[in-house]
């Protein structure tokens, strides 16, 4: 998965690359030659006493370093934007397919590793295409062309190589193979860890209220201790590598300088010979070393690479057709056709034949007890999830059938928990509409029964809003979303028990002020208070994913069992009827 992923988002950056590697080896040439000169100074110009050879191969060495300098600066450069620009494509799409994703995907990873998978993942990807560019080049080149290198100065001293780089590569691989169990726990602890975080950041009132800091403390505790323990595993391993290539390094260098000392005693090797010897050792067991921390890096990357390709390869179970169809009837004409909708290995479906109709310039109430499958059904006609038999019709025509942007402008969605934006006032209410006008803005808010606290607040339409909008109260939250539904203008209106939130008096007004704005659309309210729908056209009666009744509210109270209970359990006799 790893190469797949850097095949395909290393793909726009083809001639970066290409300049990194034309750099990387200018930069490796240059850098292989300046030992050769310098033992051609030590040679021929300090042991002889020739200031003007001294002179020249000085120069020369300056000027082959700044070249160095040079290109491995540019090399870094580009490389870096290549990266980071692979790396910004792919949280991209990642972001993308997350965005595609039904609420069953969703559930099916869950928000942490998902966050997890476009944060941390991709940068521990991105971090090896930045060592990669400057590595991947450099060090095998400079590990064949340092041994021909050495072996053109000294043939004699070759079997040094021949036990110095196998050591170093076969240490370095047993520490890595045992690194990457390590690479894979951490990334799901770190998973574990950010799931306990954002439930205590987003929970905060409810940990507060139950006074329970020192319990999600310990929580906390526990899975922070267990990413700790298992980046502690993976640190002891880490650390032992450079000591091992040091060690390896420094007995190879040893041995260079006691072999090499004996060979100059008996005049079998100059002393510039031993000098560039020992610097080409060095650059070979350097690029062994580079290779190995590149090595080191690859494993955790492959990890993160893997999860980022289970993202991507995850198709929606809610997905547009090929061939969409339009619409053969009016779009606000809304039809539930034996509709049924079940988890995947679920035991028994959460909804079970469920067949009603809902006309424009109607209102169609559901009602039922808690887990009786409202909020699954209402999430069908958007296609928030999708039918597992039966189906859903809008405008005459089945959802699945209908191009997902198209099905979805005509539908104003008030979920049940009214999530704002951080942002403004007006730039939560215009989500529904970009292009909407202040005077539209205003209006919505009229008939949301929010045009008062606006107006008092000092900035009105641009009092600014915290992240899911914690800066007004819960009623405030579910008028300003039921208002950007308005904004939106759709041809159905779906509020998911937005009402629940709202005193008595406020809810009376309201519902009386949506009836002339939704006069030519179809609504659909789930609602668990009686008095918000008993004045609806018809009330469909839920009880374990089956309908239970359909009707008025006379009707039902009078035939069906299920409603009464629910009636009875709010209003009194008289009340209820």
């Amino acid at each position: 998965m790893l190469i797949r992923l850097l095949r395909t988002y290393l793909a726009p950056y083809r001639a970066q690359l290409a300049g990194v590697v034309v750099l990387q080896l200018i930069a490796v040439i240059a850098m292989l030659n300046l030992p050769s000169l310098n033992a051609d100074l030590i040679d021929y110009g300090v042991t002889k006493g020739d200031l003007g050879y001294i002179w020249r191969t000085g120069l020369w060495m300056l000027l082959i370093s700044g070249v160095q300098i040079v290109a491995s600066a540019a090399a870094v450069y580009l490389g870096a934007r290549a990266a980071m620009g692979a790396g910004r494509d792919l949280r991209g799409a990642v972001l993308h397919r997350v965005g595609t994703f039904s609420a069953r995907e969703v559930g099916m990873f869950g928000a942490p590793s998902l966050i997890t998978r476009n944060t941390n993942d991709i940068q521990q990807v991105q971090l090896l295409v930045v060592m990669s560019v400057t590595i991947l080049v450099m060090a095998p080149t400079m590990c064949i062309g340092g041994i021909v290198m050495a072996l053109r100065e000294e043939l004699s001293l070759s079997w040094l190589l021949l036990v110095a780089v196998p050591a170093l590569g076969l240490s370095m691989a047993v520490l890595i193979s045992r690194m990457v169990p390590g690479f894979r726990l951490m990334q799901a602890r770190i998973d574990a860890v950010n799931r306990v975080l954002r439930e205590q950041i987003t929970g905060i009132r409810v940990v507060r209220a139950f006074v329970r800091e020192r319990q999600e403390t310990w929580r906390f505790g526990v899975a922070n201790s267990e990413l700790t323990d298992a980046a502690l595993r993976v640190g002891r391993l880490m650390a032992l590598m450079f000591p091992t290539v040091m060690l390896i390094s420094n007995v190879t260098a040893v041995a260079v300088v006691w072999f090499g000392g004996r060979a100059i005693d008996a005049g079998e090797m100059q002393i510039g010979s031993l000098t560039a010897m020992l610097s080409y050792i060095m650059q070979i067991l350097m690029a062994v070393m580079m290779a190995s921390f590149l090595a080191m890096m690859a494993p955790r990357a492959a990890v993160s690479a893997d999860r980022i390709g289970e993202v991507l390869e995850t198709e929606s179970s809610v997905h547009s057709p090929h061939l969409p169809q339009p619409f053969a009837d009016d779009p606000a004409v809304v039809d539930f056709r034996f509709a049924e909708f079940a988890y995947p290995r679920a035991e028994k479906p959460v909804l079970r034949g469920v067949h009603f109709q809902v006309r424009p310039g109607t209102t169609t109430a559901i009602v039922g007890s808690t887990g009786a499958g409202k909020t699954t059904l209402i999430n069908l006609v958007p296609r928030l999830m999708d039918v597992t038999d039966g189906a859903v019709h809008l405008g005459g025509t089945d959802v699945r059938h209908i191009d997902l942007e198209l099905l979805r402008a005509q539908i104003g969605l008030v979920p049940q928990k009214a999530y704002l934006f951080s942002g403004t006032i007006a730039s939560n209410l215009r989500y529904g509409d970009p292009d909407a006008t202040e005077e539209e803005l205003w209006r919505a808010l009229e008939i949301a029964q929010a045009d008062d606290f606006v107006r008092e607040m000092p900035e009105g339409l641009d009092t600014p809003i915290a992240q899911g909008g914690t800066t007004v109260s819960g009623g405030q939250r579910q008028r300003l979303a039921i208002a950007r539904a308005l904004v939106k203008k759709p041809r159905v209106y779906v509020f998911d028990d937005s009402f629940s939130a709202l005193d008595v008096a406020t809810d009376a007004r309201l519902r009386e002020a949506l009836k002339p704005a939704t006069a030519t659309a179809s609504v659909i309210i789930v609602a668990q208070r009686i008095a918000t729908i008993r004045d609806a056209d018809q009330i469909v009666v839920l009880e374990d994913g089956e309908m239970a009744g359909v009707g008025t509210h006379d009707e039902l109270f009078r035939d069906c069992a299920e409603y009464r209970e629910i009636v009875e359990s709010q209003l009194s006799a008289e009340e209820a009827r």
